[in-house]
């Protein structure tokens, strides 16, 4: 364990590969908490698993055609994205029939194409992801989108808090709910398809879900709720990619192991602080 760290950390390693991966970890984990309070609430927790599928689909079809990735797969998430956010106001097709319809067709799409392509291998990293592989560019777009996030929950956190629990409220105050629920779909669909380079499509929903459930066990408003998310996030990022690095294990499994176990010591705290 400490040989594995000590190679891991060497000054050329940690530059070129472990600090673009650790500041893109940190942006995307932060975006996918803070996203996650106002989707979990709203009980549209379920479409960032629905996204990272189609997201598979989309990354698995530009590696196919020889096109680049993040450039494909990013209009495409957004489109349905918005595409699910319109269904989902539609009682003839259900939010979560929606993302299931979509997410497994994208998902068998990306398979078929790539396994007649040959290239199963090739795309296999955004099914269980590869957060050393981030690049220059993925850091920057993870950034850049943090920051959008954090800008926008601090600006306009008496609208989200609004939007979050009541829509007619918001409405009747002047506040347009379908506005910022389409800013919110498209800030996740950025969100989860950075977050596929560093957790797969199987693991990104889990940065979304599990970090708001796990403060809503201790704290009870909104705001404590938001703040807390953010910490537990960033914190089990960072013992996640501890423990892979040290014991040699998939950075995004130890990533999830992690928030699992803040849920549990948090769920104890909270039936703890009830009596």
């Amino acid at each position: 364990m400490i040989e594995n760290l000590k190679l891991m950390l060497t000054p050329e390693f940690f530059t070129a590969i472990l600090l673009p991966a650790l500041i893109g970890g940190i942006a995307v984990t932060l975006c996918s908490s803070l996203l996650g309070v106002t989707l979990v609430l709203k009980k549209y927790s379920m479409i960032g698993d629905g996204l990272s599928h189609i997201g598979y689909g989309a990354l698995s079809v530009a590696a196919v055609m020889n096109l680049a990735p993040l450039k494909v797969a990013l209009p495409v998430v957004v489109i349905c994205a918005f595409i699910l956010l319109r269904l989902s106001e539609n009682d003839k097709l259900p939010g979560d029939s929606a993302i299931a319809l979509f997410s497994t067709t994208a998902l068998s799409i990306g398979i078929l194409v790539s396994s007649k392509a040959g290239l199963t291998n090739d795309v296999s990293h955004y099914m269980f992801g590869s957060i050393l592989a981030m690049n220059k560019s993925d850091v920057i777009l993870s950034l850049i989108v943090s920051v959008i996030v954090i800008l926008t929950f601090t600006l306009l956190y008496n609208r989200i808090f609004s939007v979050t629990f009541d829509e007619n409220f918001a409405n009747a105050t002047g506040v347009n709910p379908s506005f910022y629920n389409l800013v919110f779909a498209i800030l996740t669909a950025v969100t989860v398809v950075l977050g596929m380079m560093m957790m797969g499509s199987l693991l990104i929903s889990s940065l979304i879900v599990i970090p708001s459930l796990t403060a809503m066990r201790i704290c009870k408003s909104f705001k404590g709720v938001v703040i807390t998310a953010a910490i537990v996030s960033v914190i089990s990022f960072l013992l996640g990619m501890l423990i892979a690095l040290a014991c040699n294990t998939t950075p995004g499994a130890s990533i999830v192991i992690v928030n699992v176990f803040f849920f549990i010591v948090f769920s104890v705290i909270g039936k703890i602080k009830a009596k």
